[in-house]
């Protein structure tokens, strides 16, 4: 329909071009006091692609068409004009020249590299992948590295690999006992061979009593370089003056990430499921007593899957020639140990 229109104008416009030059200055001024008439009562015209096309190409043709717009403003037109010229060059420019795409396999190289290398920078990703036989620019790599947090930092998974041979975790836990009173549960982990190196149990700890743990737990210059907690307040000042004078780097866990203290939290679940959670504690004594009997089994006896399958305290493997399997009761017999011995 505004095609219509529009042909029906460009006739009328033929037409007029036949008639004197008074008739045609008093059918202008007929037709500009109608439309004075329709802007009054019309706030704003709503123009179809085909009429903004139409004063486009008007503008382009003639000079003095500004003098004769009513309806829209002149600037308005200039910025349809700005629209089309950049409708244009986009249809014009697409899928033509430019640099070529990236292989998606060569991009998810290069996130899988800055990911597993917090240390990597573009220049070390380039590198492996030119080894790799990949023909890609340095500043391309730079292009589809991910953004990341300044200065880089390794996993914790990586810290804890590279120093578990001087690295300890410690943590509390809460016991209830037999008259719903809590007692509390210190562990200290020794992370290479997950061994339990020291336990103890109190009704009110408070950093002068968990600082002595840590003495206790590491006589005669034994202690580790690093040692994992939380952010609890009971690590306070008498804990830290302790710590410090013994040479350990504390290294404090983000607040609510019990994830980074992984292998305290791990044997704290094991230590439950295997015994606490199958006994009633009648006292801290008694406490004491079970956790002494719990980890003569955990040391010498339970295997672990961190470990190949062994226990913290190696188990030599036994041969079928050694004799009958025999089951030895620990822990009060809620787990046994076998082992051959000869008839």
């Amino acid at each position: 329909m505004p095609l219509l229109q529009l042909l029906s104008a460009l006739l009328a416009t033929a037409r007029s071009s036949l008639k004197s030059q008074h008739t045609l200055a008093l059918e202008n001024l007929a037709l500009r006091q109608q439309l004075a008439i329709l802007r009054r009562r019309t706030k704003r015209p709503q123009l179809t692609k085909t009429d903004r096309a139409f004063w486009v190409a008007l503008s382009r043709l003639w000079t003095g068409w500004q003098g004769t717009l009513i309806v829209v403003k002149p600037q308005t037109v200039i910025s349809w004009h700005r629209k089309g010229f950049k409708l244009y060059w986009t249809w014009k420019s697409r899928n033509k020249g430019g640099r070529p795409r990236v292989d998606v396999t060569i991009r998810r190289l290069i996130r899988q590299m800055a990911n597993d290398n917090a240390t990597w920078g573009a220049p070390r990703i380039h590198g492996e992948l030119l080894k790799l036989g990949f023909d890609v620019s340095e500043p391309t790599v730079s292009r589809y590295m991910p953004r990341r947090r300044k200065p880089p930092s390794q996993t914790w998974r990586t810290f804890l690999l590279n120093h578990s041979k001087d690295l300890v975790s410690i943590d509390f836990f809460v016991v209830p006992t037999v008259t719903f009173r809590l007692l509390y549960v210190f562990v200290v982990l020794e992370h290479e061979r997950r061994r339990i190196v020291h336990v103890n149990v109190t009704d009110g700890p408070s950093a002068l009593w968990t600082g002595q743990q840590i003495v206790n737990a590491f006589p005669y210059d034994s202690a580790p370089k690093y040692m994992i907690h939380d952010r609890d307040n009971i690590y306070g000042a008498d804990f830290v003056r302790k710590v410090r004078a013994m040479d350990i780097e504390q290294v404090l866990t983000a607040p609510r990430s019990p994830w980074q203290n992984p292998y305290c939290e791990r044997v704290i679940g094991t230590v439950r499921r295997d015994c606490l959670d199958h006994v009633i504690v009648l006292g801290a004594q008694h406490l004491r007593r079970i956790l002494g009997e719990y980890l003569e089994y955990y040391h010498g006896s339970r295997t672990h899957l961190s470990l190949d399958k062994d226990a913290p305290e190696p188990r030599a493997r036994e041969a079928i020639s050694d004799g009958n399997v025999i089951a030895i009761p620990m822990v009060g017999g809620l787990h046994h140990r076998y082992t051959r011995r000869a008839a």
